[in-house]
């Protein structure tokens, strides 16, 4: 079930090449057309009116990969409450009590998930009337008196057809990093968080550097216009909320078996229930809403318009087919033709069946795209029923891919097809191979003009051999990170 890209398939993957960085470039520089440019718009930050405003339940990011590892597992990282400033104390970066934060997992390509990871938050405050401070002393370990915003959790498996089974009862999150004074050793901290589930598998809640990395000033008319504004990771210094999970590939994959049906597509999405305020408090009230949403990164910022992004964090994949606006922008993007007005740079053809098999169908010879490859359609698993399968927004993995043994940040220009968007790595470098594709750029032969890219090439903190993968979240302020 392995995609094959060799010599043999050139033709094959220059086209892959040119769709993946036609759509990069695309999402990158959509901004320049509209409102909201600027750091809030990095990957899916603030992406729509209803979720910047409610920043606990704001999916940031979301990776899926094969664990470099434990090749025999999937970790799956997801990102809420962005922009995280270290030091914004008192009450620092919760988790949102109640609410429901989902990674979800669509195993047949129905749209639906067939599995549901499924984390609920609960605080234990014991500040009380005594003080204001976070923590009173020195925490050396979750379990320290000192600490006294503590945050627990119950982790459910939720399988279609299934009564939800619980995995953690009673798990401990990972406090904000007040700082190197009151937390010395925060990855500590994070071990302890750490639980091993029955499954053979492991999970964290836990602050983390924001591992996303690129150079905003992108919407800077592209880097100045002449690419003179670059280098400048905007998003060095910043944390973020994470939920990462780590299980055996048999868990994920339709009937338990992983080698009959590798693909998988992966959504986390935020639920939570009508908040009722009075003086001083707030009570939950009615049902459970859906109110974000995220799969392939920058897809309802910058693909999905400004009326429908609200709707569209309300949406399951499984209606994403059904909805005309949406698709329309995906099979005529906006994007391609304010670059060309820009740097007189051709528009591709319309419509964009390459982008219509990207984020909505997979790869695959069966989908009848333009690409005559097999890479991670869920047509693809050889035990689906192929008239049940509907196009949906998902990030789509192929679990049979083999782990590269350096994975390159350029990925498909170096030969490297195991990224995104096969799945998503936290070292994938999207920008600088749009910018490289949408110049012509073949494997093995990039433009030399466009050779530094935005010169933000990897994150400003290196992640993690092992499990969660991570960086421990930044302790400076923002304006001291670098």
């Amino acid at each position: 079930m392995n995609p094959v890209f060799g010599r043999a398939r050139s033709t094959s993957t220059l086209r892959a090449a040119a769709a993946l960085g036609a759509m990069g470039l695309a999402l990158a520089t959509s901004a320049l057309a509209g409102p909201g440019a600027g750091v809030g718009a990095a990957s899916s930050h603030r992406e729509a009116p209803l979720t910047a405003a409610d920043p606990q339940v704001d999916n940031t990011d979301l990776y899926a990969f094969t664990s470099p590892d434990k090749q025999d597992t999937v970790t799956l990282v997801a990102n809420w409450l962005p922009f995280q400033e270290p030091n914004g104390g008192p009450n620092f970066y919760p988790w949102a009590d109640g609410a429901h934060y989902d990674i979800n997992i669509d195993s047949q390509g129905t749209g639906k998930p067939d599995l549901t990871y499924r984390w609920t938050f609960h605080t234990e405050d014991q500040r009380g009337t005594n003080t204001f401070l976070y923590n009173n002393g020195v925490v050396n370990n979750l379990t320290d008196p000192t600490l006294l915003f503590r945050q627990y959790y119950t982790l459910q498996e939720i399988r279609s057809g299934c009564e939800p089974r619980t995995l953690v009862e009673h798990g401990t999150a990972a406090p904000s990093n007040t700082g190197k004074a009151s937390m010395p050793n925060y990855g500590q901290l994070r071990s302890q968080a750490t639980v091993q589930l029955p499954n053979g598998g492991q999970t964290v809640a836990t602050q983390a550097a924001d591992p996303f990395f690129l150079d905003l000033r992108v919407f800077d008319l592209l880097y100045g216009g002449n690419l003179s504004e670059v280098g400048q990771n905007t998003l060095a210094g910043y944390n973020v909320n994470t939920l990462s999970i780590q299980v055996p590939k048999s868990e994920l994959a339709y009937k338990g078996d992983a080698t009959r049906n590798p693909v998988i597509g992966v959504w986390s999405s935020t639920e939570k229930r009508t908040m009722k305020l009075s003086p001083g408090k707030e009570e939950p009230t009615g049902k459970y809403v859906q109110v974000s949403r995220l799969g392939n990164p920058l897809v309802n910022e910058v693909v999905v318009p400004a009326g429908l992004k609200d709707a569209f964090n309300a949406l399951p994949p499984s209606e994403d087919h059904n909805q005309p606006a949406v698709v329309a922008k995906v099979l005529d993007p906006e994007v391609p033709k304010l670059v060309q007005a820009i740097y007189g740079l051709p528009a591709p053809a319309t419509p964009r069946t390459d982008l219509q098999e990207i984020f909505l169908t997979g790869i695959a010879k069966a989908t009848g795209g333009p690409f005559a490859v097999d890479l991670n359609s869920q047509l693809m698993n050889q035990d689906v029923n192929p008239k049940r399968f509907v196009p949906a927004e998902e990030l789509r993995l192929n679990m049979s891919t083999p782990v590269t043994a350096n994975p390159n940040r350029l990925g498909i220009l170096a030969g490297d097809f195991q990224g995104f968007p096969n799945g998503r790595r936290l070292g994938d470098d999207v920008v600088d191979i749009a910018l490289q594709v949408m110049e012509g750029a073949t494997p093995g032969n990039l433009i030399g003009a466009l050779a530094a890219g935005d010169g933000v090439n990897q994150a400003d903190q290196p992640f993690a051999a092992a499990f969660p993968y991570v960086a421990l979240p930044y302790a400076k302020a923002v304006n001291r990170a670098n």
